[in-house]
């Protein structure tokens, strides 16, 4: 069975940083597309990021484009968030998706305090 973990989210002030971390187990992680996607208060999840099988960033949302990273470690099967220079409308919870499974994990929160 598929599981999606994140973690790594938290509390940081405006301007700070946060490396999110998904643990991917009981699928091939390797041979698929990846992706995060965020929910604020009271708005829909939007995707934040994507990331093909080769470690490519396919997406990312105009918002994050300039201060994000996305990346993958085939090898561990983990997924990687890195956003720096936050601000306090990033706040939000983080979901790791796999686009083909449909797949989402339970979210790591992250809150940017001005």
């Amino acid at each position: 069975q598929a599981q999606l973990v994140e973690s790594g989210g938290g509390l940081v002030q405006a301007g700070g940083s946060l490396r999110l971390s998904c643990s991917a187990s009981g699928f091939m992680f390797s041979w698929d597309d990846m992706s995060w996607y965020r929910q604020a208060p009271g708005k829909e999840r939007e995707e934040v990021a994507s990331v093909n099988p080769y470690n490519v960033p396919t997406n990312y949302a105009d918002s994050v484009k300039a201060r994000s990273t996305i990346s993958r470690d085939n090898a561990k099967k983990m997924l990687y968030l890195q956003m720096d220079t936050l601000k306090p409308e990033n706040t939000a919870v983080y979901y790791c998706y796999c686009p083909r499974l449909e797949d989402w994990g339970r979210g790591t929160q992250g809150t940017v305090s001005s």
